[in-house]
């Protein structure tokens, strides 16, 4: 009976023993990840993705390259530590690409060999992301831009349509004038007309009247003519015959 007792009792010691060093091991391994995120800036696998702010275009779901970590820098202050950086002169600006008044850049800070990542609107920074890792800055830019064509579609599109608004609107303007002209000259050309048409008439009148002044003048003529030959022939009579 003592015997069975006590082989228990080495069972359980032995189960308590194997927990605790279990126990130990996870603790040592969940350190040792967390220690190597804080030297390398950023998890080089990514965990959890965080969505940036949402784009302008409805029911457009935007996916984030980020992990959780990395989600949370720009509270932490790099915003505020990159504008301060810029005012010197050891920050390189190695890639910038615009979208619209949207843009994405990626930074190196050669002295502690940093990377800073940049999206930003109207050269605002929105979210700035710092990390030691060349490949993941690389990535995290990539996934920056891919946000501002997302972001910049009704932008450009906008302004897309305002170009076309005023283009539109500057050819009604044109084509009003032409037309402001067109009935301009077809005004002008119908008065002339009716003054033309008012001239003839009086002109027609006056033909009328004169073609008969000239008849009468023609009777007269010929009674004149005749009356004179009478009167030459009563002045010879008698006269001797050639």
């Amino acid at each position: 009976m003592d015997r069975k007792l006590k082989l228990r009792q080495i069972a359980l010691a032995a189960l308590i023993a194997m927990g605790a060093a279990q126990g130990v091991n996870a603790q040592a391994l969940q350190n040792s990840s967390a220690s190597a995120g804080a030297i390398g800036g950023v998890v080089s696998q990514p965990g959890t993705t965080a969505a940036l702010p949402a784009t302008s275009q409805a029911g457009q779901a935007q996916t984030s390259a980020l992990t959780s970590d990395e989600a949370k820098q720009s509270a932490a202050g790099n915003v505020a530590e990159l504008q301060q950086m810029i005012r010197g002169s050891d920050l390189s600006e190695l890639r910038t690409t615009y979208n619209g008044s949207y843009g994405a850049s990626l930074l190196f800070y050669g002295k502690e060999m940093t990377y800073y990542v940049a999206l930003f609107q109207q050269k605002n920074f929105w979210r700035v992301i710092k990390t030691q890792d060349a490949t993941r800055a690389d990535m995290i830019y990539k996934d920056f831009v891919r946000q501002t064509m997302q972001l910049s579609d009704v932008e450009i599109r906008r302004t897309q349509l305002e170009a076309q608004k005023a283009f539109t609107e500057r050819m009604i303007a044109l084509q009003q004038d032409n037309a402001n002209r067109l009935q301009a000259d077809l005004d002008v050309a119908r008065q002339q007309q009716s003054i033309v048409a008012t001239q003839q008439q009086q002109t027609r009148a006056e033909a009328t009247s004169l073609a008969q002044q000239k008849a009468s003048a023609q009777d007269q003529l010929r009674a004149a003519q005749r009356q004179v030959r009478d009167l030459q022939r009563q002045l010879e009579s008698g006269l001797p015959v050639r």
